[in-house]
């Protein structure tokens, strides 16, 4: 187990650019099940899930050569016996996104197998969207619930036309995947269409795979016999960009984040800008002056500011934790509201610990009344519950009077590559500690 080590109330400088996006970059390595052909994938963040992802690859029998930031894939013949192994139960028990390579090995394979996934615990995340959209296609489910193992054959899967119940990301990157390969066409409406997405369905078409309605939440998908192999490269990962931003305000700092996919970030750099952050957009650059407070702003009726998460074009949630924390030094009072995960606010009692002033209504909303940069949160020592909010803790701790000690820190190295070393370029005092 690592640890960080962070005194804070250092303002920081410079620079910083974001990785590629953790969440495109798991979907589109699945991706990579569907053809025989070599697919090259550029900006391939050095993460811990998407790594585990590679690894799990491999071990299906796929050839991986890697070069620095990219990685060339060749699927050949899956060792389907490997998928009913302990040590492919384990590799999947330890990542979410596991469960996308279901889609493609039902495509081109008529049949898969999958332990149940692990990743974040911040709620229920139901599984269900992934197999009664695979269902419909054609595939018959078996579930044993003494291994945990989900069989699914499909020998024949042919288009049709499905509501999904939710706008599920990784369940409609599922369905898209198993459809490209289907005889006839698929109609998904209430597609979920995130930049990961959209950025699977241009990646599929290079592959030769006929997707209409790319970017919105009606998609139409004409299958094909076969899908050859590309070239792609990932996104500038949106939540490392907002996380920068309310890194910079709650510090502040002065940092210009480069190759920030401006086109792409959707309303993030609005729900910033409406906690009052200056935001100067120079090219496909981002630059955040120093601030010496930032003020909430107010509805025209008066009411308190409420940031709330939704399906996109709305506000991502995996940066609902970032805002909360940016809002506990602002000129203000904001109602959080995050709507899709019951547990992922359970870490503001860490924050209150470190002087924020915080009500916890229920598991879904929490009102923070700002300090204004007034009375400076304190360093204490805390556990990293998941990826989004362990950097939330880190973004207070930088701000924070005081050492401040974070354990637990397997978790942001699942989603933040060598994060202590970028933010030590910047001018932070932040070690890495093995216990």
């Amino acid at each position: 187990m690592s640890s960080f080590e962070i005194t804070g109330g250092h303002q920081l400088r410079g620079e910083i650019t974001p990785q590629g996006a953790k969440n495109e970059a798991l979907q589109v390595i699945c991706a990579c099940l569907l053809t025989k052909e070599e697919v090259t994938i550029h900006n391939i963040p050095a993460i811990r899930d998407v790594n585990k992802l590679i690894d799990l690859l491999a071990s299906l029998g796929v050839t991986i050569t890697r070069s620095g930031s990219s990685a060339t894939f060749k699927a050949g013949e899956i060792n389907f016996d490997y998928l009913q192994t302990k040590e492919f139960r384990e590799k999947v028990g330890s990542l979410r996104g596991s469960i996308m390579i279901l889609g493609p090995m039902l495509s081109r394979y008529g049949k898969g197998f999958v332990y149940l996934p692990g990743g974040d615990k911040i709620g229920r995340r139901r599984l269900d969207t992934h197999f009664a959209g695979l269902g419909k296609l054609g595939a018959k489910f078996t579930y044993d619930p003494d291994e945990g193992l989900y069989s699914v054959e499909a020998p024949d899967l042919k288009g049709t036309y499905m509501l999904l119940d939710e706008a599920s990301v990784t369940g409609t990157a599922n369905i898209i995947m198993a459809s490209v390969l289907a005889k006839g066409t698929t109609t998904i409406f209430n597609a979920a269409c995130e930049p990961y997405i959209y950025q699977l369905c241009l990646m599929l078409e290079r592959m030769g795979a006929k997707i209409r309605g790319i970017g919105s939440n009606l998609l139409f998908i004409d299958g094909v016999v076969s899908l050859g192999g590309c070239s792609h490269t990932l996104l500038s990962d949106m939540i490392e960009v907002g996380s920068f931003i309310g890194l910079a305000a709650m510090t502040g700092s002065e940092i210009t984040i480069k190759n920030a996919g401006i086109q792409h970030l959707g309303p993030i750099p609005d729900v910033f800008s409406r906690l009052g952050i200056r935001l100067e957009f120079k090219g496909d650059d981002i630059f955040v002056p120093q601030q010496d407070f930032y003020e909430v702003e107010s509805f025209m009726d008066g009411s308190i500011m409420t940031i709330a998460d939704a399906p996109w074009p709305g506000f991502t949630p995996d940066l609902i934790s970032i805002v909360l924390v940016v809002a506990t030094q602002a000129r203000g009072s904001v109602l959080i509201h995050q709507k899709m995960f019951e547990s992922r606010l359970f870490f503001v009692d860490k924050i209150i610990d470190m002087g924020a002033k915080i009500i916890l209504c229920d598991p879904h909303r929490a009102t923070v009344i700002g300090l204004d940069h007034k009375y400076p949160l304190r360093g204490i020592r805390m556990s990293s519950p998941d990826i989004r909010a362990g950097v939330a803790l880190l973004i207070a701790a930088l701000s924070a009077q005081g050492k401040s000690i974070i354990d637990n820190i397997e978790q942001i190295d699942r989603g933040y590559q060598e994060i202590d070393v970028r933010l030590q370029n910047l001018g932070a005092s932040i070690k890495r500690i093995n216990s």
